[in-house]
C-alpha cells in the first residue's frame, strides 16, 4: 500500500493569505509545502466574487504585497479582474502552482497526538502535515439568511458571491437584498437594464464618494521606471489610513464632521425628502464599514427603482414580502448578505488536542492568540483570524504582519529539533483577548449603535483589530515561547527521560 503523503506545512486557501503564505515559505527556505484550494484556480473571494460592478475599496497600490509591487495598475480603486489578474500573476512569478493542489476541498483536519501532526482528509486524498496554515478567510463562505417560502419561488435565486452570469437579468423585475459593500456595486451595474429594481434595506449604510479614476500611462511608466515612487504612494495612502484610526478606536464622537460631508454627499444625489430619510443611517459612521460609491444614490433616484426600508421577510410565490409589509412581484432574488465571519465553516473541520472540533471550542466567540494560535490546537495557525480585520485599511497590511509570526513560528521549531508542536496556553489566549476586547470598548464598532457582521451573536467583537497596522505589525514581529506549551512526541519524551 502506498505510504501516506506527509509535507512539513499545509496552507489552506488560494487567495491573498494562503498565496501569501506559500511566498513566504519559499522565501524562508521551506519547500514541503502544499496549498490546498477547494477550487480549480486561484484567487480566493476576488474569483469567487465576479458580480457586475465587483472593485475594492482600498486602493490599487496599498491592496498588493509589499513584495510583489504592481506598477501598472490601470485605476486608482481597482476592478475584480485586475485584483483576480494580479493573484495569478503572483502565483507565476514566485513559482507556486506545483506546490497547489487544486479541486482539494479539506473535508476534516485531526490533530494525532502521538505522531504530533495533523492527519488531512480532502476531496481528492488524504495527508499529513507537521504544521497547518489556514488561510480560508473570513468572506469565503456566502450567508443567505432562512427566509420563509424561498425554497417554494418559481424564479431564480443567488448570492453575490455566486453570481449567476447565464442569468439574463434584461427587463426582470429583480429583488436585491442587502446593502452592504456587494449590494452598493450591484445596484447602480444592473439598474439600467432591469425591468424594475426592488431594493430591500434592512439597515442604511454611510456613503462616501469613491473618488476613482485612471492610472495614466505616464504614471504607470514612472513607477515601472523608479520604483521608489510607487512605494512612496503606498506609504501615503497608508500613512493617511493610519492617522484616521485614532478616531475609529478612541475618538469616535471626532466622526461627527465625517458624518455631515457624508449627509451632503447624499442630498446632492438625492433631492427627494423623503428617499432620502430612509437612506440616511441612525448610528454613527464608522460603526460599520463606511461605503464608497459614487454612483449608489443617483441609481435609486431612478424611476425604475424602490427602495424598501426594510428586510425580507417572507417569499409568497412570486411576491417578496417586506418585514414592514411591503410587496413586490419578482421574477429574480439576489442575496448581498454577507459571509459566516463570525462562525467560519471551517471550524467544524479541524480537530483538536482534546478531540472536540475548533466550532466547539469557540463557542462563545472566537478567539486566538495575537490573530493566530488557538488553545488546544497545537501547530495550527489562521491567516486573518479573529480580531485581525480593519475598518478603514487595507487586509494585506494584516496579513504580511501574520506572514512574519508564521515565518517566526516555523524557525522556533526548526530551533527546538526533533518532533516539537507549540500549543497556545490558555492563559496566554485569555491575556490576549482580555487586552483586545477592553480596547474594543470605547471604538466606534462597540460604541456606534448599529448591528454588524463585526459582532458575533452574543454582541462580542471578534473580527476587528482595534489599533494601528503598526501596533499590530509589532505584536506578531515574533513568536514568544512562553506563551505557548512545548509538545514532544511520546517516544521522543521517554528518550529524553532516559538519556
Amino acid at each position: 500500500m502506498a505510504e501516506r503523503e506527509h509535507v512539513r506545512v499545509a496552507v489552506i486557501g488560494s487567495g491573498f493569505g494562503g498565496l501569501g503564505a506559500a511566498v513566504r515559505l519559499r522565501r524562508e527556505g521551506v519547500t514541503d509545502f502544499v496549498v490546498l484550494e477547494r477550487a480549480g484556480t486561484v484567487g480566493g473571494t476576488w474569483r469567487d466574487n465576479s458580480y457586475p460592478g465587483c472593485a475594492c475599496d482600498v486602493p490599487s497600490h496599498l491592496y498588493s504585497f509589499s513584495f510583489a509591487p504592481h506598477p501598472d495598475w490601470p485605476r486608482t480603486f481597482s476592478g475584480q479582474e485586475h485584483i483576480r489578474a494580479y493573484l495569478e500573476h503572483v502565483t507565476d512569478v514566485f513559482h507556486l502552482r506545483p506546490h497547489i493542489r487544486f479541486d482539494s476541498e479539506v473535508k476534516m483536519m485531526t490533530w494525532d497526538s502521538e505522531k504530533l501532526w495533523w492527519e488531512i482528509e480532502t476531496s481528492s486524498g488524504s495527508l499529513s502535515a507537521d504544521v497547518v496554515v489556514s488561510a480560508t478567510g473570513p468572506l469565503s463562505d456566502p450567508k443567505v439568511p432562512d427566509v420563509p417560502g424561498l425554497d417554494s419561488f418559481p424564479g431564480k435565486v443567488f448570492h453575490s458571491a455566486r453570481w449567476d452570469h447565464d442569468y439574463d437579468l434584461r427587463g426582470k423585475r429583480v429583488a436585491m437584498v442587502g446593502t452592504g459593500a456587494s449590494a452598493i456595486q450591484i445596484v447602480p451595474a444592473i439598474q439600467p437594464e432591469v425591468g424594475r429594481l426592488t431594493l430591500f434595506q434592512r439597515t442604511p449604510p454611510w456613503v462616501m464618494p469613491r473618488v476613482d479614476r485612471a492610472i495614466s500611462a505616464a504614471e504607470r511608466a514612472l513607477h515601472r521606471a523608479l520604483p521608489f515612487t510607487a512605494q512612496a504612494r503606498r506609504g501615503l495612502l497608508w500613512g493617511i489610513r493610519e492617522l484616521q484610526v485614532q478616531a475609529f478606536t478612541k475618538h469616535p464622537n471626532e466622526l461627527g464632521f465625517v458624518e455631515q460631508l457624508a449627509k451632503r454627499n447624499m442630498a446632492r444625489a438625492v433631492k427627494d425628502p423623503a428617499l432620502r430619510a430612509k437612506l440616511t443611517p441612525d448610528y454613527r459612521i464608522g460603526c460599520k464599514r463606511i461605503l464608497l460609491s459614487s454612483t449608489y444614490y443617483p441609481a435609486l433616484t431612478r424611476p425604475n427603482v424602490d427602495v424598501v426600508a426594510s428586510g425580507l421577510s417572507e417569499i409568497r410565490g412570486s411576491t417578496a414580502v417586506a418585514a414592514d409589509g411591503s410587496e413586490a412581484e419578482v421574477d429574480a432574488i439576489i442575496f448581498g448578505t454577507g459571509f459566516h465571519v463570525t462562525d467560519m465553516p471551517i471550524a467544524e473541520r479541524v480537530v483538536g488536542a482534546e478531540g472536540k472540533t475548533l466550532a466547539e471550542a469557540w463557542k462563545g466567540g472566537m478567539e486566538s492568540l495575537r490573530g493566530a494560535s488557538a488553545a488546544g490546537f497545537p501547530n495550527w495557525m489562521t491567516i486573518i483570524g479573529p480580531n485581525t480585520g480593519l475598518g478603514n485599511s487595507s487586509m494585506i497590511l494584516m496579513i504580511e504582519s501574520q506572514l512574519n509570526y508564521m515565518a517566526d513560528f516555523l524557525r522556533q521549531l526548526d530551533v527546538l529539533g526533533g518532533r516539537a508542536a507549540l500549543d497556545a496556553r490558555p492563559s496566554a489566549v485569555d491575556a490576549w483577548n482580555t487586552r483586545v476586547q477592553e480596547r474594543m470598548k470605547r471604538t466606534v464598532w462597540n460604541t456606534g449603535g448599529c448591528t454588524s457582521w463585526y459582532l458575533d451573536p452574543s454582541g462580542r467583537n471578534t473580527t476587528i483589530w482595534p489599533g494601528t497596522t503598526t501596533e499590530f505589525r509589532r505584536a506578531t514581529r515574533q513568536v514568544d515561547l512562553a506563551e505557548y506549551e512545548l509538545l514532544r512526541a511520546p517516544a521522543q519524551q521517554k528518550a529524553e527521560v532516559d538519556a
